[in-house]
């Protein structure tokens, strides 16, 4: 049976077949947001400025290498950032610090990626402004990046970024569950900046550069061109496994795909290819097999380049600088 995101990025009778179950879910967003901004549903705020990363649409647009980017970025400038996130996949109650030793299937596969790239205190909770509060108890920052929170509007926040996969975009243009969209499109005239992952025609875009990559077994680095010419099985369990496979092979590498859904937790069964290959894998997936004893697998580094009106901007807009 093929899953229902199959039919979100297309007309199709099935997506025409829920719309009516996609409009109630717009309205619902729409006057959720209504009430929270009239003050009828309180928001909490912060002592410090909080930025959101977030999007419109369910799966993967590329939240997590753009915020290791911004963390980077506004360390350079002197802020010292902490990050918040929901730690989806999880199976934390309350809040909890992400350590990087952290089991992926406990804190969820992105907290812990962001934890081991950037070295920040990364707190996960499903209510972000508990988790918020308890980073700031615990830690001295002046700025905290909010992984996924757009939607979650009970946290006051300062700045609003909304990232949009330029390959999907909207998909076709529908609510859930008749199309990907959390809330409708028009909410992205709201935020403070629309990034675009793939677009370098939009001011504020980035490019994922994959160049280095990773033994799971021994920790040896070596670049992603050791592999050019060469047949590897490639495994993604990402929003969008496509990209990934089209990054491989752009890069002059021969591709098996084994495509997974988003935040699947992986066995060793996964990889019972027999067959002596190599096994290229996103760093998001390399999170969760690091246990799996896997040789001859490797974690592709993915970095994202922010455009220059990107990293200019961004600054501008975090209150106090």
């Amino acid at each position: 049976m093929k899953r229902l995101d199959h039919y979100w990025y297309s007309q199709n009778p099935v997506a025409w077949l829920l719309l009516p179950l996609s409009w109630l879910f717009c309205v619902v967003a729409i006057l959720r947001r209504q009430l929270y901004r009239i003050g009828i549903l309180r928001q909490h705020s912060l002592p410090v400025p909080v930025i959101v990363i977030g999007n419109i649409s369910v799966g993967g647009t590329g939240k997590t290498p753009l915020i290791i980017a911004l963390s980077q970025l506004l360390a350079r400038q002197g802020f010292k950032a902490g990050v918040i996130s929901r730690g989806y996949g999880s199976n934390i109650s309350g809040v909890h610090k992400v350590s990087a030793d952290d089991d992926a299937a406990v804190c969820g596969d992105e907290p812990l990626l962001i934890k081991i790239r950037t070295g920040l205190p990364v707190v996960i909770g499903s209510d972000r402004v508990a988790a918020a509060e308890y980073l700031l108890d615990h830690y001295d920052c002046d700025v905290l990046l909010s992984d996924d929170g757009m939607q979650h509007y009970r946290m006051q926040r300062d700045v609003e970024i909304a990232v949009v996969d330029s390959t999907r975009m909207h998909g076709n243009g529908f609510c859930i569950p008749a199309g990907p969209l959390r809330e409708p499109v028009g909410r992205l005239q709201q935020v403070d900046m629309v990034v675009f992952h793939g677009d370098d025609t939009e001011a504020y875009h980035f490019i994922l550069k994959i160049d280095q990559c990773k033994d799971l077994a021994s920790g040896i680095e070596k670049p992603l061109t050791a592999f050019e010419g060469i047949k590897v099985h490639a495994v993604a369990g990402i929003g969008h496994p496509q990209r990934f496979f089209s990054q491989l092979k752009a890069r002059g590498i021969e591709i098996i795909e084994h495509p997974f859904p988003d935040h699947h937790i992986y066995s060793a069964t996964d990889f019972e290819f027999d067959d002596g290959l190599a096994v290229l894998m996103t760093e998001k997936d390399a999170v969760k097999c690091v246990g799996l004893e896997l040789e001859n697998a490797w974690s592709v580094r993915a970095n994202a380049s922010l455009s220059s009106k990107l990293k200019e901007d961004i600054i501008s807009l975090v209150p106090g600088k």
